[in-house]
C-alpha cells in the first residue's frame, strides 16, 4: 500500500481557512453563482469547450509551476488511484462543466436558479443511493426549508407563478449536470489521500484534457474565441473563482462535512444572486426577498448540523 505525502506547508497556505467548511462553502456558493451570470454573460461570445478546457488548463499550469514537488510526491499514490481520479476529472470537471456553459446559452437564469436547487436533494439521493448514506431527519427538514427560502425567491412570493414556468432543452442539460455533480460530491470519498493540491491539479489536468478535443472542434468549426477583454475578463474569473478556488473550497468542505451536510449550502447560490442584482444592478430587495434569505439561512444551517446517525465518512 502506498503512503501519501502529507500536505505541504505550502499547501496549507494556499488554502487559509482549510478548517473552516462553512466559510469555505459559503464563498464556493458566492464563486458559482457568479459563474452562472458570467456564463449567461458571454453565451454566444465565448465557445463553451473552449472557455471550459481554459479554466481548468490555467489553474492547472498554476498548480505545477508552484507545487510540482508536492504533486511529485504524491504522485505514486495518485498512479495507484488513477481510475477514481479519471472518474472525477470526466464528471465533475469536463462534463459538468462544459455542458454548464452549453445549457446557459439556451436557458434562462431563473431557470437555473430553480434546477440548481435540486442539487442538494441529488447529493442526499446519490450518496443514500451507491453508499447507503444516513439522513437525519434536521437534515431533511433543513434540506426542504432552504428549497422553500429559494422558491420563495424565484415566485417573487407568488408560487403560482412557478406553476407558469416553461423549460427547455438548456433545462434538461442543467438537470442532467446537477446529477453530474451529485455523482462526482459522493464519489469524493473514494480520492488518495494525498495533498489536495495533488487531487486539484489531477483534477483540473484531467479536465482539461477531457475537454480538448471538443474545444478543437468549436474552433474548426468557426466557433473560436475573440481576443477582447470581455473573452480575457470571462476566462480569468472562471478560471480561479468557480474553477480553481470554488473546487478547492467545495471538496475541503464535503471532506470535514460530508456531502449532505455540504449539499444544501448549494441554496446560497441564488440568495448571492439576489444580493448582487440589488448591489450592481440597482434592483430593490422586497418582502419576498427577506423571507426567502430567512429560509435559506436557518435551511442551510439546520441541514450542516451534524445531528445523528452522522455524516457519512469521507
Amino acid at each position: 500500500m502506498t503512503t501519501a505525502t502529507p500536505p505541504a506547508a505550502g499547501a496549507r497556505r494556499f488554502f487559509g481557512l482549510a478548517d473552516n467548511p462553512y466559510l469555505l462553502l459559503a464563498l464556493t456558493s458566492l464563486f458559482w453563482s457568479g459563474n452562472h451570470v458570467v456564463g449567461r454573460a458571454i453565451g454566444g461570445h465565448v465557445p463553451p469547450f473552449a472557455i471550459s478546457t481554459l479554466r481548468w488548463l490555467i489553474p492547472s499550469l498554476l498548480l505545477w509551476f508552484f507545487y510540482r514537488r508536492t504533486i511529485v510526491n504524491d504522485w505514486p499514490a495518485m498512479r495507484a488511484s488513477w481510475k477514481i481520479l479519471l472518474w472525477l476529472g470526466i464528471t465533475g470537471g469536463t462534463m459538468f462543466t462544459s455542458l454548464q456553459y452549453v445549457g446557459l446559452q439556451y436557458t434562462s437564469a431563473l431557470n437555473v436558479s430553480v434546477l440548481n436547487s435540486l442539487t442538494p436533494v441529488l447529493i442526499v439521493a446519490t450518496g443514500a443511493l451507491l453508499f447507503r448514506d444516513p439522513v437525519t431527519p434536521l437534515q431533511s427538514i433543513g434540506i426542504v426549508t432552504s428549497l422553500l427560502g429559494v422558491l420563495a425567491i424565484i415566485a417573487r412570493g407568488d408560487m403560482a407563478t412557478l406553476l407558469h414556468m416553461t423549460f427547455n432543452g438548456g433545462d434538461i442539460l442543467i438537470v442532467f449536470n446537477m446529477m453530474l455533480f451529485s455523482v462526482y460530491t459522493a464519489y469524493y470519498r473514494l480520492r488518495p489521500r494525498v495533498s489536495p493540491i495533488s487531487i486539484l491539479f489531477a483534477f483540473g489536468a484531467v479536465s482539461a484534457l477531457g475537454s480538448l478535443p471538443f474545444a478543437i472542434g468549436e474552433s474548426l468549426s468557426g466557433y473560436t474565441l475573440q481576443a477582447d477583454w470581455q473573452t480575457v475578463a470571462a476566462v480569468l474569473y472562471v478560471a480561479f473563482f468557480p474553477g480553481l478556488l470554488a473546487y478547492a473550497f467545495w471538496n475541503r468542505g464535503v471532506e470535514l462535512l460530508g456531502a449532505n451536510r455540504a449539499g444544501p449550502f448549494q441554496h446560497l447560490i441564488p440568495l448571492y444572486s439576489a444580493i448582487l442584482a440589488s448591489t450592481f444592478l440597482g434592483e430593490r430587495l422586497h418582502a419576498f426577498h427577506i423571507l426567502g434569505f430567512a429560509l435559506i439561512i436557518g435551511g442551510v444551517w439546520m441541514a450542516s448540523s451534524k445531528g445523528k446517525p452522522a455524516a457519512e465518512k469521507v
